[in-house]
């Protein structure tokens, strides 16, 4: 059933067809459902969903008196943790969509397969039971403040936002459902994506996929295989990715960058848990567990007609928002001493020191590439030092070549305007240079937090140079 036992709640069924609820009633019994609560018009179901306690809802969309649409809403917004399974005689993509944005968790489509159903009432109640391990979460770390996550030796972190997506990541390692994790390049998505698969203790491997360039054939013989004869070159049966990784983890990166034919045999995958191989017309059933991962919106993609909407909303059961290293700063000098000893150990040096400077000129930098930028500065910066010491004036020489200049621009007003996401500046009108050079160095000395070498760092002037400067000002 689910890793938690509901039998004690009922399964509740709504639809004003009595035939059809006595059928689905009898589907649960012969699989082992026994509790089961059925209801043919929609207010005595709402009574009894306000009164009691269920462990899930399939219901009906097209119901006389309250509207299906609208029992959902009334659902969802009573006890938003209980799952609900909405079934319908529309075929309409958008439909679907509509529910699922009302909080229904699954769709299923009359006439409702037997498969189709009993899969979608044990992902539902699976569903149920990580809702209910979140809701505990969630408490604990109110009541206590513990920032207790589990460990994870390749995610090297401990800012708050990240150790509670990684307590959000255990808790919903141990579900069969997609995990969608989204975060700017360089983040760690795919490492993320590792901890997924190893929290969930499942048996089978781990398996990687970049999207990005792939046509739609290349992506079914990669994720699905094909038999023998499937197209000119296949000389014999390949298995795909999907059967290598059973009972295992599939990662599919990029996953923004999929093309429409390609999501349509991955939502059928996500729905059915099938696919077919190439050049075969038998389902072959899957056992494996997908992890997605973008760097782009995909909310800003099905606007544009980029991404299927019910494919999104198959993937975003599980969603995880990796943040950027500029909104993570406590964690540099965790990420610095580990790569520091990463790339000393690679080129056979020693062990390494730097002055604290170090890390607050670090802070000022807003790494477009993230960790993996990090990484590389990191590696290139032992590779040019010839002492002991880490110097921090060759760290802004490395650093100096990854900047690109700011732009500036004219716009209405007066003030100053900089981005909350980098530290370019732009005037609305042409300054002074006395108005500038003021700025700036206020600009650089709250960016350094009052550190007046690092801030003159970032003017490329000299400490002393700088204090003339604070001096005359004064």
């Amino acid at each position: 059933m689910s890793p938690k036992d509901f039998s004690s709640y009922p399964i509740m069924l709504v639809d004003d067809e009595t035939e059809a609820l006595s059928l689905l009633k009898s589907f649960l019994c012969h699989e082992g459902f026994q509790n089961v609560v059925t209801f043919d018009d929609s207010p005595s179901a709402l009574d009894y969903f306000k009164n009691q306690e269920v462990a899930l809802v399939v219901m009906d969309l097209r119901m006389p008196k309250l509207h299906g649409k609208d029992l959902l809403e009334e659902f969802s917004e009573l006890k938003p943790y209980i799952p609900v399974i909405v079934g319908t005689a529309e075929s309409h993509v958008e439909t679907a969509i509509d529910c699922m944005k009302s909080g229904a968790v699954d769709y299923l489509t009359k006439p409702i397969s037997i498969n189709r159903f009993i899969s979608g009432i044990k992902r539902a109640l699976d569903l149920r039971s990580l809702n209910e391990d979140i809701l505990l979460l969630d408490r604990t770390s109110d009541d206590d403040g513990t920032d207790q996550a589990p460990h994870i030796p390749s995610l090297i972190t401990r800012n708050k936002e990240m150790l509670a997506l990684l307590r959000y990541v255990e808790v919903v390692a141990k579900s069969r459902q997609p995990v969608l994790i989204s975060g700017e390049t360089g983040v760690g998505k795919e490492l993320v994506a590792r901890a997924v698969h190893t929290l969930s203790g499942q048996k089978g491997g781990f398996v990687c996929i970049n999207i990005a360039g792939l046509d739609d054939q290349m992506f079914s013989d990669t994720l699905f295989g094909h038999r023998r004869g499937a197209f000119t070159g296949a000389v014999g049966d390949r298995d795909g990715l999907i059967m290598k990784a059973a009972n295992g983890t599939i990662f599919l990166d990029e996953i923004g960058d999929l093309n429409e034919l390609s999501q349509v045999k991955l939502l059928r995958l996500l729905q059915e848990n099938e696919y077919y191989q190439l050049g075969s017309d038998t389902p072959l059933k899957s056992s494996t567990r997908l992890v997605a991962a973008t760097n782009r919106n995909l909310k800003q993609c099905m606007t544009e007609g980029k991404f299927r909407k019910d494919l999104y909303y198959r993937l975003c059961t599980h969603q995880v928002a990796i943040p950027p290293l500029r909104k993570r700063l406590d964690d540099i000098p965790l990420l610095l001493d580990h790569f520091i000893r990463q790339a000393a150990k690679a080129m056979g040096k020693g062990q390494l020191s730097y002055r604290k400077e170090l890390i607050d000129f670090l802070a000022t930098y807003d790494f477009p590439g993230n960790i993996r930028e990090l990484q590389s500065i990191v590696h290139d910066f032992v590779s040019r030092t010839t002492t002991s010491r880490l110097s921090t004036p060759l760290l802004k020489t490395i650093i100096a070549r990854e900047q690109e200049p700011a732009s500036t621009s004219l716009g209405p007003g007066g003030q100053v305007v900089t981005s909350p996401d980098s530290d370019a500046i732009t005037f609305p009108t042409f300054p002074t240079l006395k108005y500038a050079e003021t700025f700036l160095i206020d600009r650089a000395l709250e960016l350094a937090k009052n550190n007046q070498g690092t801030a003159a760092g970032m003017l490329g002037i000299t400490r002393q140079a700088l204090n003339n400067r604070l001096r005359r000002a004064k």
